[in-house]
């Protein structure tokens, strides 16, 4: 077998294979008789047709088994050969037909477009000097917390001796008709609580419940707007005809001693809860302040190691983006298949975020490979173990999930790269500035698609 190497770009390569006439003749000998030993032809017994006569009438079928055998093991050769990292599956090309006509007769010849890892030569990754900037914790913070915990402390008291107003929670039954379209399915719940004047409760219905009383009725209409949440409501118009079975209103728990023990026997006073917020959000915000530290530290090592970076795994990590922001968007009740969102313009932008994304795991798997950096197999449960905690789910659920995204090679891999980046946050040359907010830039194609709705 003759090969020869032909570099297209750091990423693209072209491989031309010949496979001499002999090897050709051999294969093709040896499927012939497999064929002749199990063809029926018309005339002639089973299995005792002419090696002619079967190679005729099995033309085809023995030319597609002579290629099958020969060409991905000469592929797989020749990658071996060159010592090329590939991507994704060989793209194979035959170069003339004339010799499968006359199988053994010639040689076969073909070229094979790869795609490959890309040699990237690592340049300064020690030393590079960024900033660290802690976001200071305020007892206005603390407060805001105090206030959160009291929320969820708070309990439901019934109101008896007035009307509904802001605030309440009502509980209510609602059955509700189309008004534009009498034959679909009526709405019909019960138990509904309602904040009157809540962030998620349309207007019309604070508006037509404050004053009602327990056990009154009230009738009056929604017009949901074209881009509500529900696909089932946006742009009807409904009649409700509603009935509040309790009024209730929040009470929230004095911030004294026994209330702050009653959540948990960490705290025995205000003082200690108070004190604990303050670490808690402290803890917090060095970790926010260090992450956005080796985020920066890692953009600098992208900026000034530009090489081209495979389009397959750039086509891949777009996916995964945009996946993600589906998903996200589901969540939000957001209709992904909206046709005012401009998918097109969506993954053009997630696609040049996707391309860094790829740039920076090259970069820290060179890293790796610099420093030596290894994976135990004890590294590797320890990290299934904290995805199973935070995800809920069982070890071996978690390894039937990572089993279909390469399992264990993966997080190998995930925690080889995050130790590379420790090895920048370590050598870097770090000082120490007052934290500053960021000014926002102008929103992207993919952050207004995540805030539609």
């Amino acid at each position: 077998m003759k090969t020869e190497l032909i570099d297209v770009s750091p990423t693209r390569k072209e491989l031309k294979i010949e496979i001499e006439a002999e090897a050709v003749r051999a294969t093709f000998d040896q499927i012939s008789e497999r064929f002749a030993k199990q063809a029926t032809v018309p005339g002639f017994r089973p299995g005792h047709a002419p090696r002619s006569v079967v190679r005729t009438r099995y033309k085809s079928e023995i030319r597609g088994e002579v290629l099958r055998e020969l060409v991905p093991e000469a592929v797989n050769s020749a990658i071996l050969k060159h010592e090329l990292a590939t991507v994704g599956e060989p793209d194979v090309h035959l170069d003339t037909n004339e010799a499968l006509d006359r199988l053994g007769e010639q040689s076969i010849t073909f070229h094979v477009n790869l795609e490959v890892l890309p040699k990237v030569e690592l340049g300064k990754y020690k030393g590079l000097e960024v900033a660290l900037q802690v976001r200071p914790v305020t007892d206005e913070d603390v407060e805001r917390m105090i206030e959160g915990l009291r929320e969820s402390s708070a309990s439901l008291q019934p109101v008896e001796d007035r009307a509904a107003q802001l605030g309440d929670t009502l509980t209510v039954n609602f059955h509700g008709t189309f008004v534009d379209q009498p034959e679909a399915e009526p709405i019909s719940v019960e138990d509904v609580d309602v904040v009157l004047g809540g962030p998620n409760v349309q207007q019309e219905f604070t508006d037509n419940l404050q004053g009602v009383s327990v056990d009154e009725e009230k009738l009056f209409a929604v017009d949901y707007a074209q881009d509500f949440s529900s696909k089932g409501l946006a742009g009807k118009k409904v009649d409700y005809k509603a009935k509040v079975t309790a009024v209730r209103i929040k009470e929230l728990p004095e911030v004294d001693d026994e209330w702050a023990r009653s959540l948990g026997e960490d705290f025995d006073s205000v003082s200690t809860l108070r004190t604990k917020i303050r670490e808690d959000l402290e803890h917090r915000a060095n970790a926010e302040a260090d992450s956005r530290l080796r985020g920066d530290l890692l953009r600098q090592l992208i900026e000034s190691h530009q090489f081209e970076v495979p389009e397959t795994l750039v086509q891949h990590q777009t996916n995964y983006r945009l996946e993600s922001v589906v998903r996200e968007m589901i969540g939000r009740g957001i209709d992904p298949r909206s046709q005012e969102l401009n998918w097109e313009g969506a993954r053009e932008e997630l696609k040049s975020q996707a391309e860094e994304d790829v740039r920076g795991s090259l970069l820290l798997e060179r890293i790796a490979d610099e420093e030596n950096i290894t994976i135990s197999p004890e590294e590797i449960d320890q990290e299934i173990e904290s995805i199973a905690v935070a995800s809920r789910q069982s070890k071996e659920q978690v390894r039937g999930v990572l089993t279909k995204d390469g399992g264990e090679r993966s997080i190998a891999n995930r925690l080889r790269n995050r130790k590379a980046l420790d090895v920048l946050r370590e050598n870097a040359s770090v000082t120490e500035v007052e934290f500053q907010e960021e000014e926002r830039e102008p929103a992207t194609e993919s952050d207004k698609q995540k805030a539609a709705g």
